[in-house]
C-alpha cells in the first residue's frame, strides 16, 4: 500500500500506478517525510525507489529498530557474530530446556504447557483456569480432526476427535466434556465445592499476578518425532534448578513497572506490576543469560541487530503468549490482540530452539536477521499470477535500489549533503527541517483511542535499556511522553495531530502532499482528524479506501462488524483555495454521499465484501473531505455535528444501494 502511496504522490497527475508498481522508477530528488514512522515502511518504500528518507518518532524503541533495519550489514558479521553467541550460551540455555523419556534417554523439549490458577474464594481451592480441555489441534481442523486433550482430574493427555463431547479418561476413567472447562469469561467454577467467582477479583486477593501450573510438553524425540507428553518430576526438578539459579542471576533483567493507562490497565487488573512478572522463572533467567550476551557484542551495529532480534524472540518467550496448534506457526505472539491480554493457558516456548521450533532466538535468526539482510540486499515486490485460473504470487526482482548499507544522517545539515537516510527520535511537531525543503509527508499517524504504543513498547524497553545503558534515547523509565500524539480525549488528540501536521504544512514544499491512511469507528475520531488537518492549514483534495487489515488477524476474527478498510487521505496547503470551489452546506452531504456510493460500487464489482464498517469508512471519509474543502474552514467543527447526525441513517442507505 505504501509503496503505491508512495508513486501517487510523487509521479505526475494521470500516471498509471499499476504499471508502474513492478518498474523500476527512480525518484532521485525526492525528499519524503514520515512523522510517525512506526517500523520504517514509508521509509523503506521511498528508499527502494530512489528516494531520500527522512524519519522521526518519539519512541526509542521505534528509532531503535527503524535506524538498525535501516543500517543493516552484509550477513557474515552477523553469522559469525551470531556462531560466537551459539558457542557461549546455546547449550546452558538449552539444558533448561531438556526432558528424560521414559526409557531413559533425553530429548529437547519445543514447548511447555502451563494453566493460569485461581484460588477459589470459597474453598481455597486452586482452580485451573481452563476454558476448554483442548489444548492443541489442527490449524485446519477439517483436515486433521484429531485434538490433543488433557485430563482435568489425573492429567493424564490423550489423543480426541474434536467433534467428541463426552469422553472418559483412559487412566482415572473421568468423564467429561473436552470442549469446556471451567472457566466461562470473566467468571470460574470450583469443581471441588461448586461455587462461581470472578477470576480478576479472585487474582487481586491473592495480591502479586496469578499462579501458574505447569501440565503438558511438546518434546522432540531422538527421532525427530514430535510427541506430546505430560509433566513428570524430572520437568518440576529442572524447573526448580532455573527457579534456584535464577535467585542469584546478577544479569540484566528488566526492572520497570508498568504504569496504569489503556492498553495497560488489564494486566494491573490481573496483579502484573513489573515487566518481569510477565516471565516465568526460567524465562527470565535463559532470557537474561542471553541478553547479557548479546550486551558484550563490541560492534555497535551489530549489538543493535542483535538486541532487535532479541526484543522479536521476547514476545514469543513470556507467559502471554499462546499456542495455535499444529500446521502453522505453533506460537501466537503476546501482542496478536493488540493488546496486553493475559492468556490463562500460555505456551512457553524453548528460547533458544531447535530447526523445528516456532518463535525462538535461533530460528527467528534465520527467518527474520538473516531474510531481512537477504531482502535489503535484493528487495523484490510481489505479484499475482494466474495459472490454469489458479491464482499464485511470484517475486518482481531487480526493480528496486538496495537497502543494504545506508549510512543515516545525525542532523538535517549531514542529511543535505549526501546521505539518503535521515532517522531521529523525538518530537515531530519540532524538527530540525528546514521550511519548504521536503517534496511529499507520508505517514500512518495513531488512533487516539486504541492501541497506545508507548504503553505496548515499554514491554520491550524494559529490556532494551538494560542491554544498551543509559543513554540519550535510553535514559528514562518509560517510553512514554507528554508531547506523543495518543490520548483517550479526542480534543487533546486533535491538537497534538494538528501541532505535527502543522510541522508538515512549514517543511512542505507549497505543491508538495501529505499524504496518511486512517480509519475510526468513531466519529470523535474522524472529528480529530477533520480538526487537526483544516487546522494545520489543509484540505483533504481526495480520499481513497483500501484494504489494510489482514484478514487472519485476532482483531478482524473477534469483531462482530470489523473494519477490513482503510482510507489514505490526501491533502494539499489550503493557502491559496477559492470560494468557487465550495459547494452550499445544502449539497456539501449529497456530493460526498455521490462519491461514497461509486467507491462502495467499485469496491464491489471487483469482488470485495463490505461490511456496515467498511461502508461507514468510506462515507464519513470522503464526508470529512467535503467538509476540509470548505473556505474558511473556521465552521468545519459546526458542518461535522450537523451531519454526524443523519450520518448512520445515510450509511445504511448506501449500504442497500448498488448506484455506479
Amino acid at each position: 500500500m505504501f509503496r503505491g502511496i508512495v508513486l501517487g504522490t510523487l509521479t505526475p497527475q494521470g500516471s498509471d500506478i499499476l504499471d508502474l508498481f513492478y518498474s523500476p522508477v527512480r525518484f532521485p530528488n525526492a525528499v519524503v517525510f514520515d512523522p510517525f514512522m512506526g517500523s520504517g515502511t514509508t521509509l523503506g518504500e521511498t528508499l527502494k525507489l530512489g528516494g531520500r528518507a527522512i524519519g522521526r518518532d518519539i519512541n526509542p524503541v521505534s528509532y531503535l529498530q527503524v535506524r538498525t533495519a535501516l543500517t543493516m550489514r552484509d550477513a557474515d558479521c552477523l553469522k559469525e557474530t551470531y556462531r560466537e553467541v551459539e558457542k557461549d550460551v546455546a547449550d546452558t540455555i538449552s539444558g533448561y530446556y531438556t526432558a528424560r523419556l521414559p526409557d531413559g534417554a533425553f530429548c529437547p523439549v519445543l514447548y511447555y504447557f502451563w494453566v493460569m490458577q485461581a484460588q477459589c474464594p470459597d474453598c481455597a481451592t486452586p482452580v485451573d483456569l481452563f476454558s476448554t480441555y483442548i489444548f492443541s489441534k489442527h490449524a485446519d481442523i477439517r483436515r486433521d480432526p484429531s485434538v490433543r486433550v488433557v485430563c482435568p482430574c489425573c492429567g493424564n493427555l490423550s489423543r480426541q476427535d474434536y467433534r467428541v463431547s463426552v469422553m472418559v479418561c483412559g487412566q482415572c476413567n473421568n468423564q467429561f466434556d473436552p470442549r469446556n472447562g471451567v472457566a466461562r469469561g470473566k467468571m470460574a467454577a470450583c469443581a471441588n465445592c461448586g461455587s462461581n467467582f470472578a477470576i480478576a477479583s479472585a487474582i487481586r486477593k491473592k495480591g502479586g499476578p496469578p499462579s501458574y501450573r505447569m501440565y503438558a510438553k511438546l518434546v522432540l524425540t531422538p527421532g525427530g518425532k514430535k510427541e506430546y507428553l505430560p509433566i513428570n518430576e524430572w520437568d518440576e526438578s529442572l524447573y526448580r534448578k532455573a527457579e534456584s539459579e535464577l535467585e542469584g542471576c546478577s544479569f540484566p533483567l528488566p526492572t520497570g513497572t508498568i504504569q496504569p493507562g489503556y492498553n495497560t490497565n488489564q494486566v494491573l487488573n490481573y496483579g502484573f506490576t513489573y515487566w518481569r512478572q510477565m516471565f516465568n522463572s526460567r524465562q527470565l533467567l535463559c532470557a537474561s543469560i542471553l541478553a547479557n550476551r548479546i550486551k558484550a557484542i563490541e560492534d555497535e551495529h551489530i549489538r543493535n541487530a542483535f538486541v532487535c532480534l532479541f526484543s522479536g524472540a521476547m514476545e514469543f518467550s513470556n507467559m502471554f503468549a499462546s499456542y495455535k496448534g499444529e500446521g502453522t506457526g505453533a506460537v501466537r505472539h503476546m501482542f496478536s490482540h493488540h493488546i496486553l491480554k493475559p492468556e490463562r493457558t500460555p505456551v512457553e516456548t524453548n528460547l533458544w530452539g531447535t530447526p523445528k521450533s516456532s518463535g525462538a532466538f535461533s530460528t527467528l535468526f534465520r527467518r527474520r536477521l538473516l531474510r531481512g539482510v537477504q531482502y535489503a540486499r535484493e528487495p523484490f515486490e510481489v505479484a499475482l499470477s494466474t495459472q490454469d485460473s489458479r491464482n499464485s504470487s511470484v517475486k518482481v526482482e531487480s526493480i528496486n535500489e538496495s537497502l543494504l548499507g545506508m549510512v543515516n544522517s545525525e542532523s538535517y545539515q549531514q542529511f543535505a549533503q549526501t546521505p539518503k537516510l535521515y532517522v531521529s527520535c523525538g518530537d515531530s511537531s519540532r524538527t530540525d527541517l528546514p521550511t519548504g525543503s521536503v517534496d511529499a509527508v507520508i505517514t500512518d499517524p495513531p488512533f487516539f483511542d486504541n492501541v497506545h504504543y508507548s504503553q505496548l513498547a515499554d514491554f520491550f524497553y524494559s529490556w532494551q535499556k538494560s542491554m544498551l545503558g543509559e543513554s540519550r534515547y535510553f535514559g528514562g523509565d518509560s517510553t512514554r511522553s507528554d508531547s506523543e500524539v495518543q490520548d483517550s480525549d479526542s480534543e487533546t488528540f486533535a491538537r497534538k495531530l494538528m501541532l505535527v501536521f502543522a510541522e508538515a504544512h512549514r517543511v512542505l514544499k507549497d505543491d508538495g502532499i501529505l499524504a496518511f491512511t486512517y480509519h475510526h469507528s468513531r466519529p470523535e475520531g474522524w472529528r480529530s482528524v477533520l480538526q487537526a488537518v483544516v487546522g494545520a492549514g489543509f484540505h483533504i483534495q481526495a480520499c481513497h479506501p483500501i484494504k489494510a487489515e489482514m484478514s487472519v488477524s485476532k482483531p478482524i476474527q473477534q469483531a462482530k462488524d470489523p473494519i477490513n478498510l482503510d482510507t489514505i487521505m490526501v491533502c494539499r496547503k489550503t493557502c491559496g483555495i477559492s470560494n468557487d470551489v465550495n459547494e452550499p452546506d445544502s449539497q456539501l452531504l449529497e456530493s460526498a454521499l455521490e462519491r461514497a456510493e461509486y467507491q462502495v460500487f467499485r469496491l464491489r464489482k471487483a469482488g470485495w465484501k463490505l461490511g456496515r464498517s467498511d461502508v461507514k469508512v468510506v462515507v464519513i471519509g470522503q464526508v470529512v473531505a467535503g467538509i476540509s474543502r470548505r473556505f474558511p474552514n473556521h465552521d468545519a467543527d459546526r458542518l461535522f455535528s450537523e451531519i454526524n447526525t443523519s450520518l448512520e441513517r445515510e450509511v445504511d442507505r448506501v449500504c442497500r444501494g448498488n448506484a455506479p
